[in-house]
């Protein structure tokens, strides 16, 4: 089997493992299931993001997203007992406080400040969320092995890959299910085959990592109180890894030669990129060439926000 990691997205990623004399080691290029599809989406799009970082403004939406799956990891650190609806609601402040912490601009981007009457009723709609989420699960009935794992392997062909799970659930006779939650409502057709790569690429890291195809994936869309599951099995997941494989492939060819050409599409209009798109009459930066390892560290320029829906 191939090398593998599994760390915990508290720890700095650099922090796996050093090279002699204590010396921290170098982190190689890996491919997550968000940069896998923004190339898929348009191939400017993933460079714009990943090779160039240009900062994107995040919407509330996201902001929320990120909220909400913070009170769901800290709901299950605490006792079964503890894991109610009223617990989660009271979460919600504190983390929110949280993101800002870390993240104060975020306040006058999305807000004219604490103050903001707006504020009170948009953390609101958060709790509103939570209570979708209750309606889905009883969460005092089991414990998770796992909430927000960042996990890691080496693929046969040698491509890295790595992803969060918002949560991983083992059974006591084995059997594994990852869980993600939506914020967003349940997608048509389009966006549930999007939402489906991305469990795929999970349950690929994870039979890896572990030599067991999940028994499970499942999607949990909170704000219309839906829940899509879907079983994988072996075939299908080494069917995947070679599409992973070649993607991977793709952006390696389009790296060398900075060939990332846009692909215009209705997603578009929701795109921060639009005024340096060549589609829409504007101009990329020039291409500052294939980053050095160390420069695609983490979690293949995943964020936090750009892991929510």
């Amino acid at each position: 089997m191939a090398d593998a990691v599994v760390t915990n997205p508290r720890q700095p990623p650099g922090d796996a493992g050093t090279a002699g004399g204590g010396s921290r080691a170098r982190r190689r290029p890996a491919l997550s299931p968000s940069r896998a599809s923004d190339f898929k989406q348009c191939p400017l799009l993933y460079r714009l993001r990943a090779v160039d970082r240009i900062p994107e403004k995040p919407s509330k939406a996201q902001v929320r997203g990120t909220v909400v799956h913070a009170v769901l990891e800290r709901l299950f650190a605490l006792p079964p007992e503890q894991r109610t609806e009223e617990r989660a609601r009271e979460l919600v402040e504190p983390a929110w406080k949280e993101v800002v912490e870390e993240q104060p601009e975020l306040l006058d981007q999305l807000f004219g400040g604490a103050e903001d009457p707006e504020l009170t009723g948009w953390l609101a709609t958060a709790e509103k969320l939570l209570g979708g989420y209750f309606t889905l699960e009883d969460p005092t009935r089991f414990q998770p092995e796992a909430c927000e794992l960042l996990v890691e392997t080496e693929l046969e062909s040698g491509v890295l890959i790595r992803g969060y799970l918002d949560r991983l659930d083992v059974a006591p006779t084995g059997e594994i299910r990852v869980v993600d939650y939506k914020t967003g409502a349940a997608p048509r057709q389009i966006g549930e085959a999007k939402a489906l790569f991305q469990m795929k690429f999970y349950a690929l890291a994870l039979w890896r990592l572990r030599g067991v195809v999940p028994a499970q994936l499942k999607l949990m869309y909170l704000a219309d109180r839906q829940a899509l599951v879907y079983t994988p099995d072996e075939a299908e997941l080494r069917r995947f890894e070679r599409t992973v494989d070649a993607i991977w492939q793709a952006i390696l060819r389009a790296g060398r030669t900075g060939d990332f050409p846009p692909n215009p599409s209705r997603l578009c209009d929701w795109c921060d990129h639009r005024a340096r798109c060549p589609a829409f009459g504007g101009t990329p930066p020039p291409y500052p060439g294939w980053p050095e390892p160390s420069a695609l560290a983490g979690e293949g320029g995943e964020t936090a926000l750009g892991r929510v829906d």
